[in-house]
C-alpha cells in the first residue's frame, strides 16, 4: 500500500474557491482502480491549510491517478489560489 498525503495551503483571499476545488476531488478519486481511501480535512487553528490523506494499492494506482482529466483540471484550477506550492510526501506502510 501506498500513502500521500498531501498540504495544500490557499491564499486567504481564495480560500473558499480552493475548498470547493479540493472537495470536488473527493468522489471521483474515491472511485477509482486502487483507490482504498481519500481523504480531506481543514485545519481547525488555520483553515487556509488543508491536508489529503490517500491510501493507494499500490504506486501504479497512485501515478494513475495523478493522470486523472479530475486531478488535471483541478491543478489547473487551483493553480493561481495557492499560497505555496503543495507539499506531497509519499509513504510505504511498514507494519
Amino acid at each position: 500500500m501506498v500513502i500521500i498525503i498531501a498540504r495544500i495551503s490557499a491564499k486567504t483571499e481564495t480560500l473558499a474557491e480552493l475548498r470547493q476545488i479540493l472537495k470536488d476531488l473527493v468522489e471521483p478519486s474515491c472511485a477509482e482502480a486502487g483507490c482504498i481511501s481519500y481523504e480531506l480535512f481543514q485545519d481547525n487553528d488555520d483553515p487556509r491549510d488543508f491536508i489529503t490523506v490517500e491510501n493507494w494499492a499500490d504506486s501504479a494506482a497512485a501515478n494513475a491517478h495523478l493522470a486523472t482529466p479530475h486531478v488535471a483540471a483541478a491543478i489547473a484550477q487551483a493553480g493561481v489560489l495557492l499560497a505555496q506550492p503543495p507539499l506531497i510526501h509519499r509513504f510505504t506502510q511498514l507494519a
